[in-house]
């Protein structure tokens, strides 16, 4: 991997988890972080997730979903046992993971939040997502994600 590791590729490494890594130019101009990586990647945008920092009653939380998709806010709630769920400020989000927007990872975040993985991701053998650069994604199983997560998947994605 070219330049410096990160603490999710730490993680993974740690775990001895199987995983591969992918970078590529990221053009900040671009408007949405994930579709840039499926486009710059060659990769269908359904297999390609984006991590979501949320407010659930209070408290911080995480919403694995497809690019293609947007977050459904009452069906993370509802998959976490919350009462409401709204976008968490990004100053929080980057606060509370250890990562930037458009590089937040679902892996090795400073603070480890709830997650919920939308239950798409269980459709294909890998899955990519931030590996907690803008630039970086790692593919990974699915069933990978979800351990070193401690995820709960449910269809979270409208």
């Amino acid at each position: 991997m070219a330049g410096r590791g990160t603490p999710a590729t730490a993680l993974l490494d740690k775990q001895r988890v199987a995983h591969k890594l992918h970078s590529y130019d990221h053009d900040p101009r671009h408007e949405s972080y994930g579709t840039e990586a499926a486009t710059a990647l060659g990769l269908v945008p359904g297999r390609v997730f984006k991590t979501l920092v949320v407010d659930l009653d209070g408290s911080l939380a995480v919403g694995v979903v497809p690019v293609t998709g947007q977050l459904d806010l009452k069906a993370l709630a509802a998959a976490l046992k919350g009462k409401k769920a709204k976008m968490a400020e990004v100053a929080a989000a980057e606060r509370a993971t250890g990562y930037v927007a458009g590089g937040i990872s679902p892996l090795g975040q400073k603070k480890r939040l709830p997650v919920v993985i939308d239950a798409s991701a269980a459709e294909f053998d890998t899955v990519f997502c931030s590996a907690g650069r803008r630039g970086l994604e790692v593919e990974i199983a699915p069933a990978d994600l979800v351990r070193l997560t401690g995820a709960v998947v449910a269809p979270i994605s409208a």
